[in-house]
């Protein structure tokens, strides 16, 4: 699933473009101001952003040559009420890829985003190796996994199956697809290894957390959520 970061301070804006692409499939995180947004976009992956000009903190323009400033080559939408050619002219001299002024219809919106994902499709930014869902971090690359700043040691199989929850986030995994995409191997319904692991992987994600992440769906399977 493409995922989308906007950042838009008048929430009932964002919740707007939120739940638009939210209906055509894409996965969205909205901020509501410059500097947290500059810090999440450097630091997650996205395939696409969204900024509005008029923002606290750091605004559009500046939000944008900061990212450009820090190699961030994903495709860039800037949303604004100010419509005028200089307008326009500075936002994409900034760094955006297009410009969309308020207020506009939802269609236009929707098919710009098409447009620029097909178009631009996204460099691999430099922190693609890293998954991220609350406050567990799992690093592909140093097959390092932390939560809330916490160093958490797993075995190879832990790890695996832990990548596999964070790459599928929200989404109920039967024990089947598990079994097919962790061992490689058909699910044998007289075995509880899958259970066992996933066990141990609870185990060691949540000690001294009060908030649970893997939850068990009886006879369907487990979700990260």
């Amino acid at each position: 699933m493409l995922k989308i970061g906007i950042a838009e301070d008048d929430p009932k804006i964002a919740e707007l473009l939120k739940s638009a692409l939210e209906e055509n499939n894409y996965q969205v995180l909205t901020v509501a101001n410059g500097i947290d947004a500059l810090e999440i976009f450097l630091r997650e992956s996205f395939n696409l952003l969204i900024i509005d000009v008029m923002m606290p903190g750091l605004n559009g323009i500046q939000l944008c040559k900061h990212l450009r400033e820090n190699v961030l080559h994903i495709p860039i939408l800037m949303l604004t009420a100010m419509g005028t050619i200089d307008d326009k002219v500075t936002g994409l001299e900034a760094g955006a890829d297009d410009y969309l002024v308020k207020p506009f219809h939802l269609k236009e919106f929707l098919a710009r985003v098409a447009a620029l994902l097909r178009r631009q499709p996204p460099v691999e930014n430099k922190t693609d190796h890293k998954l991220y869902f609350e406050d567990l971090v799992l690093d592909r690359y140093s097959k390092e996994v932390s939560r809330a700043g916490k160093p958490i040691e797993l075995s190879a199989k832990e790890f695996i199956l832990l990548e596999l929850f964070m790459r599928n986030p929200n989404r109920l995994l039967s024990r089947q697809f598990i079994a097919e995409q962790a061992w490689d191997i058909s699910f044998e319904t007289g075995t509880n290894v899958i259970d066992v692991y996933i066990n141990f992987l609870r185990k060691k994600i949540e000690k001294g957390f009060e908030r649970k992440l893997i939850h068990t769906k009886i006879n369907m399977g487990y979700i990260l959520k």
